[in-house]
This record gives structure tokens, sequence and C-alpha cells, in this order.
């Protein structure tokens, strides 16, 4: 089971199945959330996703028409975040997972919109936007 937390601790949440992807995202948006040339984020089911400690502090904040953010009210942590076209489904972002995620990145998403200060100097495959979907 893949546990992981808010910086504060005060929000835990643990995830029953195991992660179906994980990217690196470059958009506008990941950057200014996270502070940082790109965020990576995990994929699960909703259904997959519970809460342990700390609904109450949870905040959610819709950063686009069809994006919705959740973070934490008390130290900021950027925790999970839900697209519309996609209800059953919630990412998670890795770096609150508290040990491994037990998935890597299977690549680079909005490369088309990359902080221009960052070089990706790895391997995995990059999109322009989204990656093909299955």
């Amino acid at each position: 089971m893949i546990q992981g937390s808010c910086l504060c601790r005060a929000i835990r949440y643990r995830v029953a199945a195991p992660f179906e992807e994980v990217h690196h995202c470059h958009c506008g948006m990941c950057r200014k959330a996270h502070g940082a040339a790109f965020s990576t984020f995990a994929q699960t089911t909703r259904a997959s996703l519970a809460i342990e400690a700390g609904d109450e502090k949870l905040v959610r904040y819709r950063s686009s028409e069809h994006v919705e953010r959740t973070f934490c009210r008390r130290c900021g942590s950027s925790l999970f975040f839900t697209f519309d076209p996609f209800p059953d489904a919630i990412w998670v972002a890795v770096g609150t997972v508290d040990g491994d995620p037990g998935m890597r990145p299977q690549g680079h998403i909005f490369v088309a919109s990359k902080a221009p200060w960052h070089d990706i100097l790895d391997d995995l495959p990059q999109y322009p936007e989204y990656p093909p979907q299955a």
C-alpha cells in the first residue's frame, strides 16, 4: 500500500492500488503550483485514494476550466489534482509519497511549455502536451 502526507503531516493519505502511470509535467500551472521546473504526478482511481487524517485541512482550487488542485491549508503542499474529463481518476503529487511509489516516471508531458531555463537530460519520452491515450 502506498502512503503519503503533506509537509506538516496534518494530511495523511493512502492509495490501495498500484499507480497506473507517472509523468513529469512541465506545464506552467504545475511549475507555479510546485515552485519548480516541473511536477511529478501519479495516476490512480479516486476509489483507491483514502484520506486517513486531515480531511478538514484540504483546500481545493480550480486552476483551469477542467482541473481542480488540492493542497494543504496549513503548509501549502500540493497533493492531488483531478481532471473533469476523467471523473474516476485522481493524480497524486509523487513528492508527497512517503517511501517508494512503486513506479518510475514514464515520460515528460507538456514539454512545449517547459521552463526555458530547464534542460531535460534523461532519455524518457517527451510529449508536447498529453501523452497518447491507450
